[in-house]
């Protein structure tokens, strides 16, 4: 597809333009902003978003690229400067809306190459534009490694000069006009020494680039002086003013490049991975025939509910469920809004606005009517959408989906307290990092220390297609684009940060494989943890459950979903129990974060001696809701976290959904009163083993 190049002459950019191509778009036009004429300030802005030092010089780069040139001028400051850019015609950024415009008027391009690595202040405001704009933003650069970045740059013929400095250890007589090539052994020492970014991310130099391999013309400086703009002792601030430069026709061989390999499809010949317990394999279903029980008046298609508000300010909505029957002349979209407008409504009886929600879970009675729901749903949420999860499971008919989601606000009388602050990553831009967020949601929130996630599918990056190469290289696929996220949300978390999990598999045979792929990852991760504070103690890893369910997202065959904390898991309490009922065995874990701030809950109910006789449900129900209020009562001697949400996958065949729902809500609120979390139950198609009930529960 053409796509438009905001170039700055920098490294970054011409880069990210060569990544660009060998990814097969066609650039068809360079674009950039320059300082208005009439602010005095013609080399070099203060501005947040521009580089502007060399901007005399990009002309240049229209003849030796041979493409043409949009030119526009910074007439904004930085007025909007929060995480998220809201539309302000003052700003800077709407001399780039305007620009962007322009060219895509003019030439029909259909995105934007942008050369960001690591600032979310950039990429934000570029991402604002192009979303009002309806053009992709291609970032391949986004979060890569920047040692091996600069390598890759200096490797590809990419021939840049310093042309600004601004840090500690740059000297402007000793260090303005070197190459890339010439500076790396220095600049890997003062990353080392002082932490300073290799590629200058942190604002220590600036690029000009002179010559790359898509250049038919090569840039020659034919003479510069060295401006100082800040002569700090420590850290000097001086740039290149160019006085002549000239163009060059290059040889033969120009045009041709080689680009590293796109490392987003990994592939996965890991040896030591394997099923490791026969208890893993799929089991034979067993036939349950169950005592009759008294009738109850409860609507299953019907049920609403929520949790109480948290004393940090949480709640939990379940329940609502879009109806669908097209015999009724009703069609999907209605009842799609019908059940927003449900939850809106439940919503504001609590005080609360969509906006407020942190994570929303979509259970959809088929794929088939996604692109139907998501037009809804995009209509519902605004710039920063929650992290969502979306699966196809076994609703009943004339059920379109089923939601459920945990919203966030603090009460008016808390304003007193230190609030936590909301964060929101929203990558919107294609990479090589993770998946971007092209629907109506959000990868990841953080609130307080803790990192709500959307749930994660094997696309490749840079495609946005799922990856080559069945089960085992999808689970490990998704799985690092978990660990990604969590990365890029808060630098040293990793996945022994989790406090919960839920893989969606669609397969049987997949529950041993993502068992096994979870942990050797988290013993990866444990080695690592141990090289780096060589402690004896073991970390306390979040609670998985893996259920088995009809259908995921573009037909992948896995998906992870996780909730982090941002704490020290070696501190974390962890609480287990079990027990024999009629039966079945009911097992209990409980894992708390070392903040105490939040804790997971975990109980599964397995039918371990299948009897031939009629098997009473109200004893095993009774048991599971008695030993979870166990688990509650000992989290509660030293967390404030309340329950939440008692998530309940069970197995479909083995149960009638609305004599388990009613016989769960009964006993939750017998036991737990005013703290009866929201009751979601997920049919599903399989669990692992001799489950036939796996809950999950959240504390906050």
């Amino acid at each position: 597809p053409p796509f438009s190049f905001s170039y700055s002459g920098g490294k970054d950019s011409c880069y990210n333009m060569m990544q660009c191509v060998a990814a097969g778009h066609q650039i068809v036009a360079l674009a950039n902003l320059r300082p208005a004429e009439n602010t005095g300030q013609t080399d070099e802005l203060d501005s947040y978003m521009y580089q502007t030092v060399g901007h005399h010089a990009i002309d240049l780069y229209a003849d030796a690229l041979d493409l043409p040139l949009y030119r526009g001028f910074i007439k904004g400051t930085s007025v909007n400067t929060g995480r998220v850019y809201t539309t302000c015609q003052e700003d800077e950024v709407e001399d780039l809306y305007h620009l962007m415009k322009l060219v895509k008027d003019k030439e029909g391009v259909e995105g934007v190459s942008v050369g960001a690595i690591l600032s979310d202040y950039q990429r934000v405001r570029v991402e604002d534009v192009c979303r009002r704009l309806n053009l992709q933003p291609l970032a391949y650069l986004w979060r890569r490694n920047q040692e091996i970045l600069l390598k890759e740059m200096i490797s590809s013929n990419i021939q840049a000069i310093i042309i600004k400095v601004a840090a500690f250890g740059l000297d402007p007589d000793k260090h303005l006009g070197k190459t890339l090539d010439q500076m790396e052994p220095y600049l890997l020492e003062l990353s080392e020494k002082y932490g300073v970014h290799v590629c200058g991310e942190g604002g220590e130099y600036e690029t000009f680039t002179l010559d790359c391999p898509l250049f038919k013309k090569k840039i020659v400086v034919d003479s510069a002086k060295v401006v100082v703009h800040s002569a700090d002792a420590f850290a000097p601030v001086a740039y290149l003013r160019f006085l002549k430069l000239h163009l060059e026709n290059k040889g033969e061989s120009s045009g041709t490049f080689m680009v590293n390999s796109c490392s987003c499809e990994e592939s996965c010949n890991d040896d030591d991975i394997f099923p490791s317990s026969e208890e893993d394999e799929p089991q034979k279903n067993i036939p349950v025939i169950w005592k009759s029980l008294k009738h109850y008046s409860l609507d299953f298609t019907k049920t609403f509910g929520s949790s109480g508000r948290s004393l940090s300010g949480y709640q939990w909505f379940s329940g609502i469920t879009a109806h669908f029957l097209p015999s009724k002349g009703k069609n999907a979209q209605e009842a799609a809004r019908e059940a927003f407008s449900s939850l809106r409504a439940n919503m504001t009886s609590e005080g609360l606005k969509l906006k407020d929600i942190v994570l929303f879970h979509l259970y959809m009675k088929s794929m088939k009517d996604f692109n139907v729901i998501n037009s809804v749903y995009v209509t519902e949420f605004d710039l920063c959408p929650p992290a969502r999860v979306c699966v196809e499971t076994l609703l009943p008919d004339g059920v379109l989906f089923r939601i459920d989601c945990l919203a966030h606000k603090y009460d008016v009388a808390m304003d007193d307290v230190l609030r936590d602050e909301k964060l929101v990553m929203h990558v919107q831009s294609i990479s090589h990092w993770a998946p971007a967020n092209i629907g109506p949601y959000s990868q990841s929130i953080k609130v307080g220390d803790v990192l709500y996630c959307a749930g994660q599918i094997a696309l490749v990056p840079c495609t946005m297609q799922l990856v080559s190469g069945g089960i085992w290289t999808e689970a490990i696929v998704s799985l690092r684009h978990v660990e990604r996220v969590l990365q890029a949300m808060s630098r040293k978390t990793a996945l022994h940060h989790i406090i919960t999990a839920s893989c969606y598999v669609t397969d049987s045979k997949h529950v041993p494989i993502a068992r096994s792929i979870w942990q050797k990852k988290l013993r990866e991760c444990k080695k690592v943890e141990d090289s780096e504070t060589h402690h004896d103690v073991t970390a306390v890893c979040g609670l998985l459950a893996v259920v088995v369910i009809a259908h995921l997202p573009r037909d992948a065959a896995i998906e992870w979903h996780v909730v982090a904390v941002v704490d020290d898991p070696l501190q974390r309490k962890h609480f287990a129990m079990k027990m024999l009922s009629e039966g079945f065995q009911i097992e209990c874990e409980s894992v708390e974060s070392s903040s105490a701030s939040c804790a997971s809950i975990s109980v599964r109910l397995s039918l371990i001696s299948p009897s031939t006789s009629q098997l009473d449900l109200d004893g095993p129900l009774h048991d599971l809701i008695a030993m979870f209020r166990q688990a509650v009562e000992k989290l509660s001697e030293d967390c404030s976290a309340t329950p939440l949400s008692f998530r309940a996958f069970f197995k479909e065949d083995v149960f009638d959904a609305e004599t388990l729902q009613t016989g769960l809500q009964e006993y939750l609120e017998k036991y737990l009163g005013k703290k009866t979390p929201a009751l979601i139950l997920v049919p599903v198609v399989d669990l692992p083993g001799k489950e036939v009930i796996h809950v999950t529960c959240w504390l906050s």
